[in-house]
C-alpha cells in the first residue's frame, strides 16, 4: 500500500514540534510576538466584558507604532450624533471642490454641530452637502466601505472599522482633505462642551490631547434602549502616543451605562495594548 505524500512521519512531526517551540520561546514566528500576545490579552478582556455588557465593538488605529485592531469590527451600529465628523468632512470636502473658505454661517453651524452635537446645525449642513446621496458620496472620497446613510442621519449605520478609516483618513497626509481642514475637525473635537467630554478621552493621560465626537440615542422601537458611541483620540505633544479609537455599542438600559461601558472597553484597549 503506497504511503500518501499528505503523511508525515513520525519522527518528522516530533522534529516540528520541537522547532515550532523554540522559535516561539524566542518569539521567532507570527502571531507570538509582544504586539500579539497584546492583542490577544485585549481579546481576552473584552470577551469577558461582553459577558455581562450590552452588544459593543472597539477599534483602535495605532498611528505612532503602525498597527491596528478591532474586536467585532465589522458589526453593524446606528451612528447616531457620531456621524456629525462625516457631515463636518464632507461640508469641508465640498469647499475645497469649490475652492473657497467654509462661509460665517457654516463655521457657526459646524461649531454648534460638533461642539454642541446640535441637531438643527447638523440637518442645515446635511442638506447642504446633498443628504444620503452627497454623504453617502463624501464618505467613499474618505475610505469608508462599510457605512449606510440614512435620510435620518442619526440613524444611519456603521461599524467601529469604518469608523476607524475615517479617523485614520483624518490623520493620513494623503486625505483629500487639506491639513488645515483636517485639523479645524480636531480642534473642534478637542473643544466639545463638558457635558460631552466622555467616551475615549476618560483614558487620556496627564498633558495628552483627547479630541472625541460622541453619538447618543433612545428609539422607542428598541424598547427604549440606548446607542451610546464615542469616536476619539489620544495624542501626546510628542506624539509617541497617536492612537484613534472607536466605541460602538447599543442595548444599553441608560445613557449612564452604556458611558460607563464604551468608558470600559477604551480602557482595556489602553491597559493591554500598552499605548
Amino acid at each position: 500500500m503506497s504511503r500518501s505524500r499528505f503523511l508525515i512521519p513520525g519522527a518528522a512531526v516530533v522534529m516540528v514540534v520541537v522547532v515550532v517551540a523554540g522559535l516561539a520561546f524566542f518569539g521567532k514566528i507570527p502571531g507570538l510576538n509582544a504586539a500579539s500576545r497584546q492583542e490577544k490579552q485585549l481579546t481576552n478582556a473584552l470577551d469577558a466584558i461582553a459577558l455581562t455588557s450590552p452588544d459593543f465593538a472597539v477599534a483602535v488605529l495605532d498611528k505612532a507604532n503602525d498597527r491596528d485592531f478591532s474586536y467585532r469590527g465589522s458589526e453593524r451600529f446606528d451612528t447616531a450624533s457620531a456621524v456629525k465628523v462625516s457631515v463636518l468632512a464632507c461640508v469641508l470636502l465640498h469647499a475645497q471642490d469649490e475652492k473657497r473658505e467654509l462661509t460665517a454661517q457654516e463655521t457657526a453651524r459646524a461649531k454648534r454641530m460638533i461642539q454642541a452635537s446640535d441637531n438643527d446645525a447638523t440637518t442645515a449642513l446635511f442638506t447642504e452637502v446633498g443628504e444620503v446621496d452627497g454623504l453617502t458620496a463624501c464618505n467613499k472620497r474618505l475610505g469608508l466601505k462599510e457605512t449606510t446613510v440614512d435620510k435620518a442621519w442619526g440613524l444611519t449605520s456603521t461599524t467601529a472599522d469604518d469608523q476607524a478609516r475615517l479617523l485614520g483618513n483624518l490623520v493620513d497626509s494623503g486625505s483629500e482633505l487639506t491639513v488645515d481642514h483636517r485639523q479645524l475637525i480636531f480642534d473642534l473635537m478637542e473643544t466639545v462642551n463638558d457635558d460631552q467630554n466622555w467616551g475615549v478621552p476618560s483614558v487620556a493621560k496627564q498633558g495628552e490631547h483627547a479630541p472625541v465626537k460622541n453619538g447618543w440615542d433612545t428609539r422607542s422601537d428598541d424598547h427604549n434602549l440606548w446607542v451610546v458611541n464615542s469616536l476619539g483620540r489620544i495624542v501626546s505633544e510628542d506624539r509617541e502616543t497617536n492612537v484613534s479609537i472607536v466605541v460602538l455599542s447599543h442595548g444599553d438600559k441608560s445613557l449612564k451605562d452604556g458611558i460607563a461601558l464604551v468608558e470600559k472597553v477604551a480602557a482595556a484597549t489602553r491597559e493591554n495594548l500598552k499605548y
